[in-house]
Protein backbone atom coordinates (compact mmCIF):
# COMPACT_ATOMS: atom_id res chain seq x y z
CA UNK A 1 0.00 0.00 0.00
CA UNK A 2 3.15 2.38 0.98
CA UNK A 3 4.63 1.79 -2.22
CA UNK A 4 1.62 2.16 -4.09
CA UNK A 5 0.85 6.03 -2.59
CA UNK A 6 4.74 6.50 -3.14
CA UNK A 7 3.92 5.97 -7.08
CA UNK A 8 0.84 8.15 -6.95
CA UNK A 9 2.52 11.08 -5.10
CA UNK A 10 5.30 10.74 -7.63
CA UNK A 11 3.33 10.50 -10.67
CA UNK A 12 1.28 13.73 -9.05
CA UNK A 13 4.23 15.70 -8.87
CA UNK A 14 5.40 15.20 -12.18
CA UNK A 15 2.02 15.90 -13.78
CA UNK A 16 2.08 19.60 -11.43
CA UNK A 17 5.59 20.30 -12.78
CA UNK A 18 4.75 19.42 -16.54
CA UNK A 19 1.13 21.86 -15.92
CA UNK A 20 3.54 24.82 -14.43
CA UNK A 21 6.36 24.11 -17.15
CA UNK A 22 4.02 24.12 -19.99
CA UNK A 23 1.31 27.05 -19.21
CA UNK A 24 4.20 29.61 -20.09
CA UNK A 25 4.18 28.69 -23.91
CA UNK A 26 0.19 28.06 -23.96
CA UNK A 27 -0.32 31.53 -22.86
CA UNK A 28 1.96 33.57 -24.65
CA UNK A 29 0.97 35.78 -27.53
CA UNK A 30 1.73 35.09 -31.29
CA UNK A 31 4.00 37.38 -32.67
CA UNK A 32 2.22 36.55 -36.39
CA UNK A 33 -1.16 38.97 -36.86
CA UNK A 34 -4.39 36.61 -37.32
CA UNK A 35 -5.23 36.04 -41.01
CA UNK A 36 -6.90 38.78 -43.07
CA UNK A 37 -5.95 41.72 -40.33
CA UNK A 38 -4.76 45.11 -41.57
CA UNK A 39 -1.05 46.06 -41.62
CA UNK A 40 -0.34 48.65 -38.44
CA UNK A 41 0.13 52.25 -40.00
CA UNK A 42 3.56 53.92 -39.52
CA UNK A 43 3.92 57.12 -38.19
CA UNK A 44 5.49 59.50 -41.08
CA UNK A 45 7.09 61.62 -38.27
CA UNK A 46 8.77 59.81 -35.14
CA UNK A 47 7.68 61.47 -31.80
CA UNK A 48 10.89 63.03 -31.59
CA UNK A 49 11.54 64.53 -28.10
CA UNK A 50 15.31 65.68 -28.24
CA UNK A 51 16.76 68.10 -30.25
CA UNK A 52 19.43 67.49 -32.81
CA UNK A 53 19.37 65.02 -35.51
CA UNK A 54 18.10 61.63 -37.16
CA UNK A 55 18.68 59.51 -39.90
CA UNK A 56 14.91 57.89 -40.82
CA UNK A 57 15.59 54.46 -42.09
CA UNK A 58 13.84 51.58 -43.78
CA UNK A 59 13.47 50.14 -40.28
CA UNK A 60 12.92 53.52 -38.48
CA UNK A 61 15.15 56.58 -36.92
CA UNK A 62 18.30 56.60 -35.51
CA UNK A 63 19.58 59.53 -33.63
CA UNK A 64 23.34 61.44 -34.55
CA UNK A 65 25.80 62.21 -32.21
CA UNK A 66 26.50 65.79 -31.95
CA UNK A 67 30.13 67.28 -32.92
CA UNK A 68 31.65 70.66 -32.60
CA UNK A 69 32.70 72.58 -35.72
CA UNK A 70 36.32 73.73 -35.15
CA UNK A 71 37.74 77.11 -37.16
CA UNK A 72 42.17 76.89 -37.82
CA UNK A 73 42.84 79.30 -40.04
CA UNK A 74 39.77 79.73 -41.70
CA UNK A 75 39.30 75.88 -42.02
CA UNK A 76 36.44 74.38 -40.32
CA UNK A 77 36.71 70.68 -39.37
CA UNK A 78 35.51 68.07 -36.96
CA UNK A 79 37.45 65.59 -35.15
CA UNK A 80 35.77 62.16 -35.68
CA UNK A 81 33.95 60.55 -32.94
CA UNK A 82 33.41 56.88 -34.26
CA UNK A 83 30.26 57.72 -36.70
CA UNK A 84 27.72 55.34 -37.35
CA UNK A 85 27.43 53.69 -39.87
CA UNK A 86 24.63 53.41 -42.09
CA UNK A 87 23.51 51.38 -45.70
CA UNK A 88 22.80 53.54 -48.00
CA UNK A 89 20.28 52.01 -49.89
CA UNK A 90 18.20 51.82 -45.89
CA UNK A 91 18.37 55.42 -46.09
CA UNK A 92 15.23 57.36 -46.57
CA UNK A 93 16.30 61.13 -45.53
CA UNK A 94 17.43 63.28 -42.42
CA UNK A 95 15.53 65.01 -40.01
CA UNK A 96 16.90 68.14 -37.60
CA UNK A 97 14.76 69.15 -34.77
CA UNK A 98 15.67 72.13 -32.37
CA UNK A 99 15.75 75.82 -32.45
CA UNK A 100 18.59 76.67 -34.82
CA UNK A 101 18.90 79.48 -37.67
CA UNK A 102 17.93 77.43 -40.36
CA UNK A 103 19.90 79.67 -42.92
CA UNK A 104 22.57 78.18 -42.30
CA UNK A 105 21.60 74.67 -42.46
CA UNK A 106 24.28 72.19 -44.94
CA UNK A 107 24.45 68.62 -45.88
CA UNK A 108 28.62 68.74 -46.45
CA UNK A 109 30.72 65.51 -47.49
CA UNK A 110 33.84 65.28 -45.33
CA UNK A 111 37.50 64.58 -46.82
CA UNK A 112 40.51 63.87 -44.07
CA UNK A 113 42.06 67.16 -43.12
CA UNK A 114 45.06 66.08 -41.12
CA UNK A 115 45.82 64.39 -37.37
CA UNK A 116 45.25 66.52 -34.47
CA UNK A 117 48.27 66.75 -32.27
CA UNK A 118 46.70 63.99 -30.23
CA UNK A 119 46.49 61.63 -33.56
CA UNK A 120 42.51 61.98 -33.50
CA UNK A 121 41.30 61.92 -37.20
CA UNK A 122 40.30 65.53 -38.71
CA UNK A 123 37.82 65.96 -41.41
CA UNK A 124 36.86 69.18 -42.95
CA UNK A 125 33.58 70.31 -45.03
CA UNK A 126 33.59 69.63 -48.54
CA UNK A 127 31.12 71.05 -51.19
CA UNK A 128 27.87 71.50 -50.25
CA UNK A 129 24.73 68.84 -51.00
CA UNK A 130 21.90 70.86 -52.71
CA UNK A 131 19.02 69.59 -50.60
CA UNK A 132 15.31 69.79 -50.38
CA UNK A 133 14.30 71.30 -46.67
CA UNK A 134 10.36 70.78 -45.91
CA UNK A 135 9.19 72.44 -43.06
CA UNK A 136 7.36 69.94 -40.48
CA UNK A 137 6.22 71.63 -37.23
CA UNK A 138 7.51 74.24 -35.27
CA UNK A 139 11.21 73.04 -35.20
CA UNK A 140 11.93 70.31 -37.49
CA UNK A 141 12.69 69.27 -40.78
CA UNK A 142 12.76 66.94 -43.24
CA UNK A 143 15.57 66.81 -45.44
CA UNK A 144 16.28 65.45 -48.87
CA UNK A 145 19.33 65.40 -51.22
CA UNK A 146 18.35 66.50 -54.59
CA UNK A 147 20.12 64.48 -56.26
CA UNK A 148 21.76 61.18 -55.17
CA UNK A 149 24.18 60.50 -52.34
CA UNK A 150 27.07 58.44 -52.87
CA UNK A 151 28.94 56.19 -49.98
CA UNK A 152 31.32 58.29 -48.34
CA UNK A 153 31.12 60.25 -44.85
CA UNK A 154 28.99 63.10 -44.78
CA UNK A 155 27.38 65.45 -41.94
CA UNK A 156 24.83 68.00 -41.33
CA UNK A 157 26.03 71.34 -40.06
CA UNK A 158 24.10 74.46 -38.52
CA UNK A 159 26.30 76.72 -36.63
CA UNK A 160 28.98 75.33 -34.46
CA UNK A 161 27.23 71.90 -34.58
CA UNK A 162 27.82 69.19 -36.83
CA UNK A 163 26.16 65.73 -36.89
CA UNK A 164 28.34 62.93 -38.84
CA UNK A 165 27.90 59.93 -40.34
CA UNK A 166 28.85 57.33 -42.96
CA UNK A 167 27.02 55.96 -46.08
CA UNK A 168 27.98 52.09 -47.27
Amino acid sequence: MQKRSGMIFIIGLCMALFLILAAGPLYAKDPKPARGSQPVPVKTVPSIKEHGAYVKLTKGYVRLLPNIVFDEKGVFFIESNNPPHFFLKDMESLIVYGEHDWSVLTVNPMGFYQPSPLGKLRFAFGKEVAIDAKRQGKDMYILKPKGLLGRGYYSIWINDTAWDFILD
